[in-house]
């Protein structure tokens, strides 16, 4: 059976990441599923729960704008747009850094990158370092905006979910950076026409 805790209860949601469990947390989009990014067989586990195709990778979230260097490929565009929208209901696709193991995006050559608009989750990073997350819910089924939701799809497969209701049911918009363009993967409340603004700014495109 999942363990509910409350949003108060930090100490044991740490503890809990530190040991290799997977929790569930509220973003300022939706519901989140997590392990260490470090956690292979966290990773493997996160993917199992939700009937995940292993093919598609999973997204790195940071607490830090300048930890983003760390593990993709950043052009003066795609600066620009971290500076712009992170912390934010953006997800950034990178080409990935060699120094980044495939084994943590499903084989790909791209990373997807993440910082969260809440205070909680950057929290919970900070002490954490950073975390591999996806939508917490089962594949194909709807987001998940509170505990309750999460439980109906989750419960007994996650180690431990956080009590709390998100602002929004819209997941953030994802978006790839990795070929010196903006191409839309999901939309989300994030446009395409507000991250051209600011990724093409001062350059004329062909």
């Amino acid at each position: 059976m999942t363990q509910v805790i409350g949003p108060e209860q930090m100490d044991l949601l740490v503890s809990a990441v530190r040991d290799g469990k997977i929790v569930a947390f509220p973003t300022e989009t939706v519901y989140g599923v997590a392990c260490l990014f470090d956690d292979l067989k966290g990773l493997d586990r996160i993917m199992e729960i939700k009937k995940r195709n292993p093919n598609k990778a999973v997204t790195l979230m940071l607490s830090k704008k300048d930890d983003v260097k760390k593990y993709g490929l950043v052009d003066e565009g795609t600066q620009r747009v971290i500076d712009k929208f992170m912390p934010g209901r953006m997800t950034i696709v990178l080409k990935r850094l060699d120094s980044v193991d495939s084994r943590h995006v499903s084989g790909k050559d791209t990373i997807g990158i993440r910082i969260p608009d809440s205070s909680f989750v950057l929290s919970l990073i900070d002490q954490t370092g950073p975390l591999s997350v996806t939508s917490a819910n089962l594949s194909g089924q709807g987001n998940t905006t509170n505990e309750k939701e999460v439980l109906a799809q989750l419960d007994g497969q996650i180690d431990m979910v956080v009590r709390g209701q998100t602002a929004s049911a819209t997941a953030s918009t994802v978006v790839d950076l990795s070929q010196g363009d903006v191409r839309i993967l999901r939309e989300g409340l994030i446009t395409k026409e507000e991250i051209e603004e600011v990724y093409y700014e001062n350059c004329s495109r062909l």
